[in-house]
């Protein structure tokens, strides 16, 4: 079975996090994206493991699924109030692998790890932790709140350990556990970060790197960016969305080939120990101009640069004259011992989308809340059965007949990787677009939403 998943999330519980980020509506967005395994996040927090205890059962092992809501404690004789604040439409119809298949859960959780380590170097790094049981996740939060963790304060708690004590507690709470690197070349919270990252993550780890088997991309970067980066070469890479909203669930992502009857989180961990390709298909990625530390750059005074114009720069703003945040083009192009475009032998492909709401927005010129976008998202989720399957499955003539011949063609260009970027930068996100000004009159929009 193909297994879609995005380990990195968060709750209701983390800082500037939505407040409809409950275990009810995760499972019912892990099935309108498409997404099938899904992160719990924030598993360090005690209030959000108690409400995960209490609405999740053992699917696999160290796979977990919803309740039914006769069997949970606190719903027992009154339905589930699913969130409306994010499009949660109540009135959503059964949607493909509901019931007693449908979304699997993950037990995960985000660290900062904020520490000296090297001729005093400040380093912070974020982390996404995988644990295959709640008898494993209280052990290793009783651990860090031995050290005088304050773990209540925020579902992404900071942690003033560095991360091989992370990884020690990690693995004495399970020999499975996996530690993975988040968002690695963000410049201030990444391991290979310009502000506060490593040159390798060896230098990082030192001996426990053994014990380190992928790290996932971030959003301003791929894997074919990574390629570049020959120390990379043995790890998994993996992508995942950091989800802060319901909408965001999915954006980046990670495709398995599993036979159902090795559905397991020790399949899951086997896979990337082992990089074994037979298993782990492919990544799907933002176009990485898209994220926000893509290029150089100062956000206040809208500049960004390439590399070689940083360094014609002195790497300062030409407005203010302040530094330049160096973005992650740069950061890759430091590290790399290979040229642009190179494939390693063990690669893994890579698909790049963009979500469903922004093609929409862009073939209509319209916001991507508006009332017209959110129609035709939702009939087209209610004909397809997820966003993934419209993005990636849906043939284009059904597109066509469904959708007309405009959205047809956005997401023919989508698929084939043709569009147009715009770069993000210091904080800034970039811009995709499919279309060039002038040129959505050549394809027919009168026949837009004609099945509904």
């Amino acid at each position: 079975m193909r297994v879609i998943s995005d380990i990195h999330i968060h709750s209701k519980y983390s800082r500037a996090c939505s407040r409809d980020l409950i275990p009810e509506n995760l499972d019912k967005w892990g099935r309108i994206k498409g997404v099938n395994l899904l992160g719990t996040g924030d598993f360090t927090h005690p209030g959000w493991r108690a409400e995960l205890r209490e609405k999740l059962e053992e699917a696999e092992q160290g796979f977990f699924k919803l309740r039914s809501p006769s069997s949970s404690p606190s719903h027992q004789g009154r339905g589930i109030k699913v969130g409306q604040g994010e499009g949660i439409n109540t009135n959503f119809p059964p949607l493909e692998g509901e019931g007693e298949g449908g979304v699997r859960f993950i037990l995960s959780s985000e660290v900062a790890c904020i520490y000296s380590q090297g001729e005093k170097k400040m380093r912070r790094v974020h982390y996404v932790l995988l644990l295959p049981s709640f008898a494993a996740v209280e052990k290793f939060t009783n651990s860090l709140e031995k050290r005088g963790a304050k773990l209540g304060s925020d579902g992404r708690p900071i942690l003033g350990m560095n991360s091989v004590e992370i990884l020690k507690y990690l693995l004495d709470a399970d020999e499975t556990a996996l530690m993975i690197p988040a968002h690695a070349w963000t410049p201030y919270f990444g391991i290979f970060g310009s502000k506060s990252g490593f040159d390798s993550i060896e230098e990082c780890f030192g001996d426990m790197t053994k014990y380190i088997y992928a790290f996932e991309t971030g959003l301003s970067s791929d894997p074919a960016m990574n390629w570049r980066v020959s120390i990379t070469d043995r790890f998994s890479i993996v992508s995942a969305s950091d989800a802060h909203s319901l909408p965001r669930i999915g954006r980046e992502a990670t495709v398995m080939e599993i036979p159902e009857d090795a559905l397991s989180y020790a399949e899951y961990f086997r896979i990337l120990k082992e990089k074994d390709r037979t298993r782990l298909k492919y990544t799907i990625e933002y176009f990485p101009e898209e994220g926000k530390y893509h290029l150089d750059g100062h956000g206040p005074c809208k500049i960004f640069y390439t590399p070689d114009q940083t360094r014609r720069a002195g790497g300062r703003c030409p407005v203010c004259g302040r530094g330049l945040v160096v973005g992650v083009v740069s950061r890759v192009s430091d590290l790399a011992d290979r040229p642009e475009g190179f494939v390693p032998k063990n690669f893994i492909p890579q698909k790049h989308l963009v979500p469903l709401e922004e093609v929409l927005a862009d073939c209509f010129e319209v916001g991507s809340k508006s009332k017209k976008i959110q129609d035709i998202y939702w009939k087209l989720i209610r004909r397809a059965g997820s966003e993934f399957a419209v993005i990636l499955d849906l043939p284009i003539e059904d597109l066509k007949t469904v959708a007309g011949e405009l959205v047809a063609e956005a997401v023919k260009r989508v698929r084939e990787e043709r569009v147009i970027k715009t770069p993000g930068y210091d904080g800034v996100y970039g811009i995709i677009k499919v279309f060039e000004e002038g040129e959505r009159g050549k394809f027919d929009s009168k026949k837009q939403n004609v099945l509904f």
